[in-house]
């Protein structure tokens, strides 16, 4: 079934439009294709696919979660060539869907979107460029992590030197017998510093926070194995599940804190093992806070990588930029050819930043001036026939996105048989019921380590609200989002 309503010459009348190009957008497409919904085209603002995994091609990068997991069950890789995938092969594994499924016709590269309203019948999806598309429904599968987080610091641009943002990798920048500065120690960078350490002539890391690290199972598949995938997939539908429940057996420790902190006991014994001998950088990297408050790092070689003679900590306070350097709280200046950002990503809100408007002319930036909500992560109450896939309170610290994307996109085309079997326009979340389900989440996101672990972390907004992650097992939330609940919605006619 088509858009509905009168449709202006200078605009693309489509039934769907998916924005983003990444693991949520691409499967949304996929899955929508496999229902006979092949009416749909994918804003994609990059010059390619890969969302995510494409803007984040800095040295080391990896995945830290098993590649046999972070992949589609309906489209499964036997050929994968390490148990923790690295960038450049889970971008390839995204190319061949979007090739497996013939995806690429119907995506539009360098198309940015600027805003979508509703007018009562169908959405105005606008671009950059100055296209309007009228859709039926607008799936928004933009993903958090992809608007970098640069901290505001005073003298930055007044640096001589080089400066950019992991996920912005300056590869035509030669680090060669550099002096690095590298700001942050999350996820990021506990991957990149390792491997830039031993070509730079010193690399200072200013640590705000000391992150917990657990040793990384990480290892090449053999051939044999990998073989064995192919001739029998059963085996490797074998070692998902297995995988799968070995990451739902986390979410006691950070449901329930007192769990969590035998469990930290692990990443004390690997810091002591690790950083033997070396007592004053492990009393700095030792972190004081429990365990899972801030998001858990995997890595072989961070630890071994601080321990290098020209790599140092730095725990100062960074108050200013000069045209040299870093300089501290202390007065030292720290002078340095090169800064390197590993802080992170602009995660709230960032939808609501490009001019939503829903029923009645109702910003979703002033609906969530508050904080980003929805119902289940996907619907939002007074937005129409629109879905958020990886939207809020649908992160996970412990497991695989892509799972959480498959259950949501089974919501989605439940919600669109809802609204084609009742011959209706279009579907809305009931306010009520997405009040009530954000109050029960943020409930039991209070009790959970995130809250109470005595650290402060993106997951949280200015209020202290975690509007970032989902509070319990990922199979509640498949169970929850197999079929929309009536009660929580209306149909408008």
């Amino acid at each position: 079934m088509g858009s509905t309503g009168p449709v202006r010459a200078d605009t693309v009348a489509v039934e769907t439009v998916i924005v983003g190009g990444g693991f949520a957008g691409l499967g949304a497409a996929v899955k929508l294709d496999e229902t006979g919904r092949r009416d749909l085209v994918i804003l994609e603002k990059g010059d390619s696919l890969g969302g995510t995994w494409r803007d984040n091609e800095y040295p080391g990068c990896a995945c830290d979660v098993e590649s046999h997991l972070y992949s589609f069950s309906f489209f499964r890789n036997p050929d994968w060539t390490r148990t923790f995938a690295r960038q450049p092969e889970i971008r390839a594994y995204l190319e061949r869907v979007a090739d497996h499924y013939r995806l690429r016709d119907r995506i539009r590269f360098g198309v940015t979107v600027a805003g979508a309203e509703w007018d009562g019948t169908a959405w105005d999806v606008r671009t950059e460029d100055g296209t309007s598309y009228r859709a039926r429904y607008v799936l928004f599968a933009t993903g958090a992590l992809h608007e970098p987080s640069v901290p505001d610091i005073e003298g930055l641009d007044r640096f001589a030197g080089t400066a950019f943002h992991s996920s912005r990798w300056d590869h035509g920048h030669d680090l060669a017998g550099k002096r690095v500065a590298v700001i942050g120690t999350g996820a990021s960078a506990i991957q990149f510093v390792p491997a830039i350490a031993p070509e730079v002539a010193s690399l200072t890391l200013f640590q705000r926070t000391a992150p917990w690290v657990l040793p990384k199972p990480d290892h090449a598949i053999p051939e044999r194995t990998r073989a064995a995938y192919r001739r029998v997939p059963l085996l490797q539908a074998l070692n998902r599940i297995a995988l799968y429940w070995r990451h739902e057996a986390l979410v006691a420790g950070f449901l329930h804190p007192r769990i969590m902190k035998v469990v930290q006991r692990l990443g004390l014994r690997y810091l002591d093992r690790v950083l033997a001998g070396h007592d004053e950088l492990k009393r700095t990297v030792t972190p004081t806070f429990t365990m899972g408050c801030k998001r858990i790092l995997m890595s072989n070689d961070y630890y071994p990588a601080l321990r290098r003679d020209n790599v140092r900590v730095e725990t100062g306070d960074i108050a200013r930029i000069t045209e040299r350097g870093v300089v501290t709280a202390d007065g030292v200046e720290h002078e340095v050819d090169t800064i390197i950002f590993g802080t992170g990503f602009e995660v709230a809100e960032g939808m609501a930043r490009m001019g939503v408007t829903g029923r009645d002319g109702v910003k979703l930036v002033d609906a969530w001036k508050d904080g980003p909500e929805a119902l289940l992560g996907t619907t939002i109450a007074g937005f129409p026939n629109l879905f958020t896939i990886v939207g809020p309170n649908t992160g996970l610290g412990h497991s695989s996105m892509v799972f959480m994307v498959e259950s949501q996109l089974n919501y989605v085309l439940d919600a669109m048989r809802t609204v084609e079997r009742n011959r209706a326009v279009a579907i809305d979340t009931r306010q009520d019921s997405q009040d009530a389900f954000n109050a029960d989440l943020q409930r039991r996101l209070a009790r959970a380590v995130w809250a109470t672990g005595g650290c402060a972390s993106w997951y949280l907004d200015e209020h202290g609200r975690n509007r970032t992650l989902w509070p319990g097992y990922t199979f509640s939330f498949r169970r929850r989002t197999r079929a929309v609940d009536p009660a929580h919605h209306e149909l408008i006619a």
